[in-house]
């Protein structure tokens, strides 16, 4: 599905996407594992990685009573982390803010995503933002998505998503929205060619000319 019209919407994934953050994330999944004394490393992590972590937790077998308990350790190990910007991210999202609405939309929680926009100057970029404790069903459901943009009053049809991960690019098609896929920043990179998004860009640099192409 290709924008049909004008494009006047452009959403954005944090974690992956915009955010060099899977070795920050992985470290404090392998922290919270060890705690709870669950033989997992980076393999079993990847293989079964999704923005969703209780899809994490129930192939890890986490008992659902101790998600809380994992949550709280998660949170504890990556208090430290400090992940930065994707190679050229700020670039890329100071321009498109020049001519489309931006909006993110992500599974991480308001407190800490909100921390790192401000620590970033991106806070004032995005027009809107949901966060993954505002809305009751995480990606790939298009809950998050279709508040977005209906906070941007902005049809699905003039609007892309740009994300990391398949449940990115899932959302989106079910949100109607134009899914592009970054294979450069996904742990997951083959997946996410799987899922067939409408567009793939290696890099986020890429994204200004796409956008382009598919505007014109």
């Amino acid at each position: 599905m290709l924008p049909r019209g004008p494009l006047r919407a452009v959403l954005f994934d944090w974690d992956g996407t915009l955010l060099d953050s899977y070795q920050a994330d992985a470290r404090a999944y392998l922290g919270m594992f060890r705690t709870l004394g669950i033989p997992w490393g980076l393999e079993e992590l990847e293989r079964h990685y999704s923005p969703d972590w209780h899809q994490v937790y129930r192939a890890a077998a986490v008992p659902q009573e101790r998600w809380t308990e994992a949550d709280r350790l998660w949170r504890s190990c990556y208090r430290d982390e400090r992940p930065v910007l994707q190679h050229g991210a700020s670039r890329v999202v100071h321009a498109l803010a020049r001519r489309y609405r931006l909006a993110l939309v992500t599974s991480g929680s308001a407190v800490r995503v909100r921390t790192q926009l401000r620590a970033f100057g991106f806070d004032r970029l995005f027009a809107e933002q949901v966060f993954g404790d505002e809305v009751p069903r995480r990606k790939p459901h298009p809950a998050a998505l279709r508040l977005a943009l209906q906070r941007l009053g902005v049809e699905p049809a003039a609007s892309v998503y740009v994300g990391d991960a398949p449940e990115d690019v899932v959302m989106a098609r079910r949100a109607g929205v134009t899914a592009i896929g970054v294979t450069g920043h996904s742990p997951v990179p083959q997946r996410l060619r799987d899922s067939r998004p409408d567009a793939l860009i290696a890099r986020i640099t890429a994204l200004p000319a796409l956008l382009a192409r598919l505007g014109s």
